[in-house]
């Protein structure tokens, strides 16, 4: 597979928020060779890079050195890059390579931290169409993207109607339900009580790890279902060797470290030694913020210039972004007379199922990127197409009145 990984200035850039920065530079991976319509752009998730496929990396991703779709991206695999070429860019207000709070400002000569302007999905996808204009890319076969990834896939059918033929939002939705922005809003909240935060000003001392940490947490649990919790860890204690790394009240001693303790420990550990925390703030922001219909009468509206196909997948046990979310994002798009389809996947992994199902999101998503809704996502009854194949429906069992 080949494959080329760069950073590119996009030179002085200007936020959606009024503000501007003197660079904007992108850190992003292409694969495959293009063609001139096999281009395939694929957007990450919250704290995903442009690390998309591959062997592992040392550099350049700022501590992600595992591809986070392998299983997906890759010769004869789900997205071909012997038939696609395919994009990936780290989105700007991260830590991947892509300008972020923690990039040195020209202009001072020091990290801009909170002094960064407001980010959102509509910055993502204005920088990913300066990208692909500097690699002579004018037209995208396919746009596809997981969880807020899903959402800049929408933003692409909304600014770019006319530059995409395919969108494949994945556990995604037109916007975040009160539930999830409560919860975004304590992890926030967890970081800029750190003491460590101090005001965003961290650089030159100890980062806030602790609120980092926390959120992490919640965030993680946010992406599992209660299914895959109780399967993965029950009330278990954690073995033996388990050490209890946070601080803990004084009756802990008492009471069982459990397992699933003991596994969001180790994660919050992990993450905060590769991610920065005004990252994760300005990101969980853009997240939150995302509206479909903004400056629209409403979602059908706002794709109403969207002319080509879409593949809305979701999961059973998804509660981040449910499968009713799902349905009304297509049904929105029907409404807008979009073509397309929604495969909901039966699943008890919860949220994270996008990423480590491959086997199961792989195939109506090969599927829809080679045939359209001709393929095996089609949306109400089992239908035999002029070429003799056999294509089996959607699940319309959880949209039944």
């Amino acid at each position: 597979m080949e494959t080329e990984h760069d950073t590119i200035s996009l030179g002085e850039f200007e936020f959606e928020c009024g503000e501007s920065i003197p660079e904007l530079e992108v850190a992003y991976e292409t694969y495959g060779e293009f063609t001139g319509d096999n281009a395939v752009l694929v957007c990450h998730a919250l704290t995903g890079s442009a690390h998309v496929a591959g062997h592992s990396r040392t550099s350049g991703t700022a501590g992600q050195a595992r591809a986070w779709w392998d299983d997906i991206v890759g010769p004869g695999k789900a997205i071909d890059t012997t038939e696609y070429y395919v994009v990936s860019a780290n989105v700007p207000g991260s830590c991947y390579g892509t300008t972020g709070p923690k990039s040195t400002n020209p202009e001072t000569g020091e990290p801009y931290g909170t002094e960064f302007p407001a980010v959102t999905v509509t910055d993502w996808t204005e920088a990913q169409r300066l990208l692909l204009d500097e690699l002579g890319v004018p037209h995208l076969h396919a746009v596809v993207g997981g969880s807020v990834g899903g959402m800049n896939v929408l933003e692409w059918a909304k600014r770019h109607p006319d530059h995409v033929e395919r969108i494949v939002p994945i556990a995604a939705a037109a916007r975040l339900d009160p539930q999830c922005l409560a919860l975004d809003a304590i992890a926030r909240r967890a970081i800029t009580t750190d003491d460590d935060w101090q005001g965003g000003d961290y650089y030159g001392g100890e980062h806030p790890k602790d609120g980092l940490a926390i959120a992490r947490q919640i965030g993680h649990v946010m992406y599992l279902s209660k299914s895959s919790m109780e399967q993965k860890f029950g009330r278990r204690a954690a073995g033996r060797d388990a050490v209890r790394t946070f601080p803990s009240d004084p009756a802990a001693g008492f009471f069982p470290y459990r397992d699933v303790e003991s596994y969001l420990d180790y994660q919050a550990e992990k993450f905060v030694e590769r991610f920065d925390a005004n990252s994760y703030l300005y990101l969980t922001r853009a997240m939150d913020n995302y509206d479909l219909s903004q400056g629209f009468e409403g979602d059908s509206d706002a794709l109403a210039a969207f002319e080509g196909e879409s593949l809305v997948i979701s999961f059973t046990e998804d509660w981040h972004f449910t499968p009713a979310q799902a349905e009304a994002l297509a049904e929105a798009m029907r409404d807008a007379d979009v073509t397309v389809a929604h495969h909901v996947i039966e699943s008890d992994h919860g949220h994270d199922a996008f990423l480590v199902e491959p086997d199961n999101v792989g195939p109506p998503l090969s599927d829809f990127l080679e045939k359209g809704v001709r393929g095996k996502a089609v949306t109400d009854t089992e239908e035999e197409f002029d070429d003799g194949d056999q294509f089996a429906p959607v699940h319309t069992s959880l949209f039944s009145d």
